[in-house]
């Protein structure tokens, strides 16, 4: 790891917990001899705790946090890009994830040219890094992984810095991407969101049905999300069944066949 010197490093932030931590690592093995660039993607949809979060973040990192937009859309709003495409969501992934994390992101590197990228993949995720590596680019460093840092060890040191985690977490949430997520098909995610934010549930509910988008699925059967019982339930909701990352996936709908 010590033998990048005098690069440029792009580390991309999501707001959730890994990739704060992905972040502080970076800066204490690669900081001294290199730049580093901290790289946000502002969602209008994520919870707003999430602000707080980042901003406690870049306090506890002694950096400032830059944030990378697509200019198609101002107001960085998923809602606006299903309005614009008249799409939400399909088996390889969302709109939203293309133009205001990927397209935000291209228009960012095309500008500052690093040279490594920084994501935070956990000890868990090796095989998602080999993968990214493998279909994404080479130049990946993974801080995480190479200390030995799982999901839980990046809790616990949040905790120990004092940076409480985004509220998203503590609703039971799996990651702290965005409340309603469309590219997730699975009746006991869309149920928690009914829950836990109902003015969001009905507002995804509302613009899938003009758009005609039936984004959950029960017992094989994509429905509406207004015909979702509100009892029923699937499997339990897994982390990154359907995290949003900054570049694109493959979706993997693990919760998606009950």
């Amino acid at each position: 790891m010590s033998s990048v010197v005098n690069k440029h490093i792009a580390v991309w932030f999501s707001s959730g917990a890994a990739s704060a931590v992905a972040a502080k690592l970076t800066l204490d093995l690669y900081g001294d001899a290199n730049k580093i660039s901290i790289i946000n993607n502002p969602i209008k949809e994520e919870d707003k705790d999430n602000i707080r979060f980042l901003n406690d973040v870049q306090k506890w990192l002694g950096v400032e946090i830059q944030f990378a937009l697509n200019p198609k859309y101002p107001a960085h709003s998923c809602v606006d890009v299903w309005d614009d495409r008249q799409f939400m969501s399909g088996p390889l992934g969302a709109p939203c994830t293309s133009e205001l994390k990927k397209v935000a992101r291209q228009h960012w590197e095309l500008t500052n040219k690093p040279d490594y990228t920084v994501l935070g993949f956990t000890s868990e995720e090796q095989g998602r890094a080999d993968r990214f590596r493998l279909s994404e680019r080479d130049t990946l460093l993974t801080p995480l992984i190479e200390c030995g840092y799982d999901k839980q060890a990046c809790f616990d040191t949040l905790h120990s810095a004092g940076v409480e985690v985004p509220r998203a977490y503590r609703l039971g949430y799996v990651n702290s991407n965005c409340i309603g997520c469309v590219k997730a098909t699975s009746p006991t995610y869309w149920n928690h969101v009914r829950k836990m934010d109902p003015d969001t549930f009905l507002t995804r509910a509302k613009q899938s049905r003009e758009i005609g988008a039936k984004l959950v699925r029960v017992n094989s059967t994509r429905i509406f999300l207004d015909e979702l019982d509100p009892n029923q339930s699937g499997r339990p909701m897994k982390s990154y069944d359907f995290e949003c990352g900054i570049f694109c996936e493959e979706m993997v709908e693990q919760n998606a066949t009950e």
